[in-house]
């Protein structure tokens, strides 16, 4: 029994070889297509979705608010209700939170990876999904949640060392990248008017910043993210290129 908890523990926080470097560029190359390519990326964006409305809840909970349910939809938008002050800092961070955590979410994965810690990334995949399951409101968004963790899990559990890593660095490339498409998409709608209620018009409603300063800062925090998670993967790759 001991022995059976040791080996799970070591295999959860013990480092895996060493990626092939060809693997880390091809899985930046797939991340970066599937973001691009529009019909790959209407179906994939649910994992960005997941994240964003991630980023709302989890701000939202830091900042002392009462989160009152999350809702995940088919044409892969998304709302997070919470309750709270409808000003001040902490509807501000709420609402902040979105845009930018796929990215940070990226950041937080290029460092897992970094460090090899994969199997260890795919479980805290795993373990947050099903904390946010217990805050969704709709079926499609439980359905959603589901079938992502149990394909995660499955990955973690039962795949190869080497189907671990593709599908882990190809997760977290797809993050970096897709953080960065919405803000591009938010921007044309609102252009078009037909996002006047978008997390950046709320922001300039409460700060009197205008909402363009807010569109930019996602942009720029999305660029950086993925120039940070590509630095701290770069020595995966750099020792089989050179």
């Amino acid at each position: 029994m001991i022995d059976g908890v040791t080996d799970f523990w070591d295999k959860l926080l013990g480092a895996q070889p060493d990626p092939p470097g060809l693997l880390v560029l091809l899985t930046a190359l797939a991340g970066f297509l599937a973001v691009s390519f529009r019909p790959v990326w209407r179906v994939a964006r649910n994992a960005v979705t997941i994240a964003h409305e991630g980023g709302h809840a989890l701000f939202a909970l830091l900042t002392g608010r009462r989160l009152r349910g999350i809702r995940l939809e088919f044409d892969t938008s998304g709302l997070t209700l919470s309750s709270g002050r409808p000003t001040g800092p902490g509807m501000m961070l709420t609402l902040l939170g979105g845009y930018i955590a796929p990215s940070l979410v990226g950041v937080l994965g290029a460092w897992l990876l970094g460090g090899n810690r994969i199997t260890l990334l795919l479980w805290l995949a795993v373990a947050l999904l099903l904390l946010m399951l217990i805050n969704i409101r709709n079926l499609f968004g439980v359905l959603s949640l589901v079938i992502t963790g149990a394909i995660v899990f499955a990955v973690s559990w039962w795949a190869s060392d080497e189907v671990q890593a593709a599908f882990a660095y190809a997760g977290v490339w797809f993050l970096l990248f897709g953080g960065v498409r919405p803000v591009f998409e938010l921007q044309a709608l609102r252009r078009r008017g037909r996002m006047p209620e978008s997390d950046a018009d709320q922001l300039a409603h409460i700060t009197h910043v205008p909402a363009l300063f807010w569109v930019g800062f996602f942009l720029i925090v999305n660029l950086v993210a993925v120039a940070a998670g590509a630095f701290l993967l770069a020595g995966q790759w750099l020792p089989d290129t050179v």
